[in-house]
């Protein structure tokens, strides 16, 4: 499985986030969604009569929306490591991309939440002078996390010292 990019060719190499990210964001839908279902049929059916529970039923049909959702918006994020930027995209419907040049990094941040941790993920955060600029990859490997931290930190300093 490819990590990371480290060629400095014209066209970017896309990275992809693991799978980890999709199942752990389809862990929550499912959860959710029983929640909701079990809050909206009982009472219906306990005050309202055993027919109105029925209504509870939209909520499973919104986790299969939400499941297809879910795996399109994961297959959208992707990032890829330039010569002198990184950049992030993302988006089905409107597509984002985030270009964050080196040299105006000041701080990048690797967090890992307790389901991240569970599900062996982290994500990177970087700030830069313009919070309009900050952006963040959810989802990574805690190894490509910190590696990726300290290429853009070892990055960021170098082109920042040339300015």
């Amino acid at each position: 499985m490819e990590m990371g990019t480290t060629g400095e060719t014209d066209r970017p190499e896309w990275v992809g986030l693991p799978g980890g990210l999709l199942a752990l964001r389809r862990l929550l839908l499912v959860v959710w969604t029983v929640l909701l279902t079990v809050a909206t049929a009982l009472p219906l059916a306990l005050f309202a009569g055993a027919g109105w529970a029925a209504f509870g039923a939209i909520w499973p049909l919104a986790l299969v929306w939400g499941w297809v959702l879910l795996g399109r918006n994961w297959r959208s994020w992707r990032y890829a490591e330039r010569a002198d930027d990184l950049l992030i995209s993302r988006g089905v419907l409107w597509r984002e991309e985030t270009v964050v040049p080196y040299g105006r990094m000041q701080l990048v941040e690797v967090t890992s939440g307790p389901l991240e941790r569970r599900f062996g993920l982290a994500s990177v955060q970087l700030h830069t002078a313009a919070a309009a600029t900050d952006a963040r990859i959810p989802g990574l490997a805690p190894q490509e996390a910190q590696r990726l931290r300290d290429r853009l930190t070892e990055l960021g300093e170098a082109r920042s010292a040339g300015l």
